[in-house]
């Protein structure tokens, strides 16, 4: 692959069941990662990799170190990441950051690369209706509230936390998938404004349209559907891991 390709993917949602229940799939997060060096020119998380993260003072969730020793290793072989924060996982502190590298981004992210205006986000709150997430999403990123929070011990916030992200997910995860309304809503728009490509993860099915030059691509999960963006050539297209 050329050195600038670049590889996104969503919706892992580590932490939402227990470690043995998740040791498959957490198996095969780690072995694509391991795979994207000499592949990879950079690697972009669009949101609730894990179920659930927050960082107190000194302590953070440590049922997550191996995948974070994963991401580390991609890291170390000088491949970029950038963490778009997303609705379970929005908490986001400077751990990250100062101990791994990884570039932490709040909100959309416009990307040009290989000749493409990409918008990457995502995906919650972008949908008319959603009034009562957003005023939601306002109370839990009010740093008194997150103030008020980090005053609970880990030993209780961080289970509390989990069982909450788990009620959250699986009603999303029942929801059909509205092609025709996702375009209407998030892609068109971004179309118009110049964008050529829009990428979104959140509603954890996998579906990708082109039309007249433009690109719109929901990235699905890694809990059922293993799916992940590649930008090639200038070209975007969903993938499946493992390759088959």
């Amino acid at each position: 692959m050329p050195p600038d390709t670049a590889f996104f993917l969503s919706d892992a949602h580590l932490g939402a069941e227990t470690k043995e229940r998740e040791a498959d799939r957490e198996s095969h997060l780690h072995d694509f990662l391991a795979s994207l060096p000499g592949r990879a020119g950079s690697l972009y998380i669009v949101g609730d990799l894990f179920d659930f993260w927050f960082e107190y003072g000194t302590t953070i969730p440590r049922r997550h170190f191996p995948t974070l020793c994963a991401l580390g290793r991609v890291r170390a072989a000088g491949i970029p990441i950038t963490y778009l924060g997303g609705n379970h996982d929005h908490w986001l502190g400077t751990f990250l950051s100062d101990e791994l590298g990884v570039t932490i981004h709040d909100g959309p992210l416009t990307l040009e690369a290989q000749g493409r205006k990409l918008w990457v986000h995502h995906g919650d709150g972008l949908i008319g209706g959603d009034l009562g997430y957003r005023v939601l999403k306002k109370v839990l990123r009010n740093r008194v509230c997150i103030g008020l929070y980090r005053a609970i011990h880990p030993d209780l916030g961080i289970p509390l936390a989990g069982w909450v992200s788990r009620k959250s997910r699986h009603s999303r995860d029942l929801r059909k998938l509205d092609p025709d309304l996702l375009l209407r809503e998030i892609a068109r728009p971004r179309f118009a404004e110049g964008h050529d490509a829009v990428m979104i993860g959140h509603f954890h099915h996998a579906f990708e349209h082109h039309e007249d030059g433009h690109d719109f691509l929901v990235l699905g999960d890694w809990i059922e559907r293993f799916t992940y963006a590649v930008l090639e050539h200038g070209q975007l297209r969903l993938e499946r891991w493992p390759v088959r």
